[in-house]
């Protein structure tokens, strides 16, 4: 009876717009998230005239510095004792930087030498990620703990915010290359959609660390002490990680995942070089995103019918893996409307992973705790993030390695044979290979199995 009298208590915590509102957060850092590792590239290879090689190996040497921030801000995050709370002044605060930098990399001064505008690139994408987007994307996901002790009102929270992620990235690369036209094109173009979108998104975040209250310190450590979380620090946490396989699973196949999104990011390319006309960019966006959002939906009722996230899971992603093979059959064919059936097929296929891996990193972390007796919870989700940062960035970085490897110019008005392979390659069988990899470690991530089986033992 006690315990499902704190169960109706803890339903009180949050409204309904209370969740909306901190899940239309993601309307902001999807602002930032997708519109730069979609289009950051095209925009200073076809635009500025820089060296896609360069870039590449400028957003690499980034990603270092972006990991020891992670960890950094996580920690002040911890530490911050202020009247809006512990995450709400880095979120809020954090992306006046965001927009500021987000202008900044779309900004690239036309008159400036090749050797200053590479340095204002990687001065402008290094603070944007490594400073301002990890404070606040860090301290946004930490307020699903900081509201509410109730785990359905978390769950919520987190399905309005993939909501809202997944439909702001499919108006992002729908609209965006329309949108430039429309603003004139060239340099110019993109730093004033650049701007508009900046200025969207710090509106929308703002409202967002507006809509929800963090809980007191008393009240959330209510029945436990912070001396717990004294007993080890930073290093010993790593360690613990590291101990716990099923964490490294969960690592790799983030750093996979991101590596796929910047292929598919890489589409701008092929569609605009390929298959002549860059608008299938917003097309394909459609056939990517909408099939998510569906199967973010029904994925909390499938993992109850299949008792658990792991056969969902990896059911899920024998179904993408078939999608994305018959997308390179449908490519080698010419066909754009079988590409885009089998697209979505393979959208839908990946949906339960994205609706319940925040659910699977608790297992993780529950893992941790009943083969260690330590509980590393918020290391956990900040070095998971840092594993989101390091595979987005080294995808990006990729993409320009593959396209100055195969003599790419995107200045020119015709590309050679190997870039147009290269561009082929890049979008039709990378994406499938990793889908493979995934696969693979999904087939050995049944964490809540295992978890079961350690508790049974104990008995």
């Amino acid at each position: 009876m006690k315990e499902g009298a704190i169960l109706m208590e803890e339903k009180r915590y949050l409204k309904w717009y209370n969740k909306v509102g901190y899940g239309s957060g993601d309307i902001a850092g999807n602002v930032v998230y997708a519109f730069l590792t979609s289009f950051v590239m095209i925009y200073l290879t076809d635009t500025i005239g820089l060296s896609s090689g360069i870039v590449g190996t400028l957003i690499a040497v980034s990603k270092l510095f972006d990991g020891f921030t992670d960890i950094f801000f996580g920690s002040m995050i911890d530490k911050t004792h202020s009247r809006l709370g512990k995450a709400r002044p880095w979120m809020i605060y954090g992306y006046i930087g965001c927009a500021i930098t987000l202008a900044a990399c779309f900004a690239v001064p036309v008159s400036f030498g090749k050797t200053a505008q590479y340095a204002w690139f990687f001065i402008a994408y290094t603070l944007l990620n490594g400073v301002f987007y990890t404070a606040n994307n860090i301290a946004y996901s930490a307020l699903t703990s900081l509201v509410t002790k109730n785990s359905k009102e978390r769950v919520q929270m987190g399905s309005y915010r993939f909501i809202f992620a997944f439909s702001t990235s499919l108006l992002i690369q729908s609209v965006t290359v329309g949108f430039v036209g429309f603003c004139g094109g060239g340099a110019a173009a993109w730093r004033t959609v650049a701007i508009i979108y900046a200025a969207i998104g710090l509106i929308v975040n703002t409202i967002s660390g507006l809509s929800v209250k963090e809980l007191s310190d008393n009240e959330l450590n209510d029945g436990e002490t912070e001396e717990n979380e004294e007993k080890y620090g930073l290093v010993q946490a790593f360690k613990l990680l590291a101990k716990n396989k099923f964490y490294l699973m969960i690592c790799g196949t983030y750093i996979l995942q991101q590596l796929y999104s910047a292929m598919i990011g890489a589409g701008i390319y092929y569609m605009t070089w390929v298959l002549k006309n860059k608008n299938l960019f917003g097309q394909f966006a459609w056939a990517v995103n909408i099939p998510l959002i569906i199967a973010l939906i029904f994925t909390p009722t499938l993992v109850g019918k299949w008792k658990g996230m792991y056969k969902l899971n990896l059911r899920g992603y024998i179904i993408a893996v078939i999608g994305r093979a018959l997308v390179v059959v449908a490519g080698y064919m010419g066909s754009i409307p079988l590409m885009m059936a089998f697209t979505a097929l393979a959208a839908l296929g990946q949906g339960p992973w994205q609706g319940d891996m925040n659910a699977v990193i608790a297992s993780c972390s529950e893992y941790t705790f009943l083969t260690q007796g330590k509980r590393v919870d918020g290391t956990m989700y900040s070095c998971t993030s840092l594993g989101v940062k390091i595979g987005g960035g080294i995808g990006t970085a990729v993409v320009g390695w593959l396209l100055e490897l195969s003599g790419y110019v995107g200045t020119n008005a015709v590309q050679t044979q190997s870039a147009l392979d290269m561009m082929q390659f890049m979008y039709l069988w990378l994406p499938l290979i990793f889908d493979v990899l995934i696969m693979f470690i999904l087939s050995r991530m049944n964490v809540e199995e295992t978890n079961e089986k350690i508790r049974k033992a104990r008995l």
